[in-house]
């Protein structure tokens, strides 16, 4: 589990007043840190061009081309006149070197983007657009400086400074920034860092439910009850995967109790007596009357929530619960947010800001667990936020959210925290993902259940 920063400038200042550095010593060791990934990957003599803008992310680049131009044939291109005092500086120590400089975008093995950082703000203009859509073209191996400049380079490695920065794993970037590595300004990341409440979740982080104890039977792992609706194969895909993620017992509440289930699943009509957590949402429809829905819930067990449910007028009032996840994607969100009154905003609106809005919900309702789904999974609980970013395309299909939400269910089933149940069901779920070795496009949720005992 990894730190995630609004911004660094902060922590760059605290190195300089509690461990006496410079800002001069922390772009050494930022183009060093380039500098030694390039040398690692490619061999002397290789062409590199380094495209430069006016400001320290320039600088970082300048920096870079001064320790490499004897390792590497260096090409120098200032998109533009260098302004900042840093960056004034690394050029007047490059120019004393000697480094060609060019007015155009060279072909070379690789390109390094040191154009915008962190600290860029507004839109970028049209010719440095154009110039980083021209970089996007080249054949070289991609390298972006701290950031892809205006997220518009797609770097095939992004080497950013000091410490990891949530810019980078929002939905639309996930494309772009490719491979992320963090290199050290001088000092080792446990000391340039704070605590953070921000985190980025390792795959190392996952924590099966092992079963540990011996003395134990069905009971012993949780009762989940999950409310069969309209589309029935959502709620049995969750019954499935809860089952297999080690609920002791799963129960579909349902109308229709001669409904041909799966022979490991029971039915009922009522939520029986012993159940340990509920799950609601999946495939819904118009199965539930508000009646049946009030008799659902009339209870203070821990709830899943997902899909249908989040639309509906009741989850107002189950947003007041003590123990509820709520597992919405960017449409249902963007739904929710707006029957809270909480934000009136587009899908894209939303996409843009996910943290702003993920934070604006869980400050409201503090109880509550939300999982936000997306390319990077953002789960959050009353301050803290943390980011999955292990998901794939291969997940991006009908049914994946109802395993998730029986990976949930099962776990809160098994009596784990709302956090934790959200934090190590998506987790599983990503890894099973990963896991999968045939073609992407062609996982099913059938896939990921029986990938679920394969952890």
């Amino acid at each position: 589990m990894q730190n995630l920063f609004d911004e660094v400038g902060s922590l760059d200042q605290r190195s300089y007043s509690k461990f006496g550095l410079t800002e001069d010593l922390l772009m050494e060791h930022a183009a060093n840190g380039m500098a030694s990934y390039i040398k690692e990957k490619f061999p002397q003599g290789s062409t590199l061009s380094i495209v430069c803008g006016c400001g320290n992310n320039g600088a970082d680049g300048l920096a870079l081309a001064r320790l490499l131009h004897l390792y590497c044939d260096v090409t120098l291109f200032l998109a533009r006149t260098p302004t900042t005092q840093m960056a004034k500086l690394q050029y007047e120590r490059v120019k004393s070197l000697n480094i060609k400089e060019s007015e155009k975008l060279l072909e070379s093995d690789i390109l390094v983007d040191a154009i915008v950082g962190t600290g860029f703000k507004g839109e970028l203009k049209p010719e440095l657009r154009t110039l980083l859509e021209d970089m996007n073209n080249s054949c070289a191996f991609k390298i972006a400086c701290d950031v892809p400049s205006g997220f518009v380079f797609k770097a095939d490695i992004t080497l950013t400074m000091g410490a990891l920065k949530k810019s980078l794993f929002l939905d639309g970037v996930k494309d772009v920034v490719g491979e992320i590595k963090v290199l050290d300004l001088g000092l080792h990341r446990d000391l340039y860092e704070i605590e953070s409440p921000y985190k980025l979740l390792d795959l190392e982080d996952l924590q099966l439910p092992y079963r540990t104890e011996k003395d134990s039977h069905k009971g012993s792992f949780g009762h989940l009850s999950i409310a069969q609706g309209e589309m029935r194969g959502a709620s049995t895909m969750s019954a499935l995967a809860a089952s297999r993620f080690g609920c002791g017992l799963v129960t579909l509440i349902t109308h229709d109790i001669n409904y041909s289930l799966h022979h490991s699943l029971m039915s009922a009509t009522q939520v029986p007596k012993n159940t340990t957590a509920l799950a609601c949402g999946m495939g819904l429809g118009n199965a539930f009357s508000s009646e049946d829905l009030e008799i659902f819930f009339d209870n203070t067990l821990a709830l899943i929530l997902d899909a249908d449910i989040l639309s509906l007028p009741i989850i107002l009032e189950l947003l007041t619960r003590d123990a509820l996840v709520i597992t919405p994607h960017p449409k249902e969100f963007v739904s929710l947010l707006k029957l809270t009154s909480l934000a009136d905003i587009s899908i894209e609106e939303l996409q843009k800001n996910r943290f702003k809005y993920v934070e604006l919900f869980v400050s409201s309702y503090k109880n509550v667990t939300l999982l936000l789904k997306g390319a990077n999974v953002i789960i959050a609980q009353g301050e803290k936020v943390f980011v999955n970013p292990h998901g794939t395309s291969a997940l991006a299909k009908g049914g994946s959210g109802d395993v998730l939400s029986g990976l949930i269910g099962s776990l809160l089933a098994q009596g784990y925290s709302t956090l934790d149940a959200a934090i190590q069901a998506s987790l599983a779920h990503t890894q099973v993902a990963k896991n999968y070795t045939g073609a992407d496009f062609s996982l099913t949720p059938d896939d990921l259940i029986e990938g679920i005992g394969n952890l």
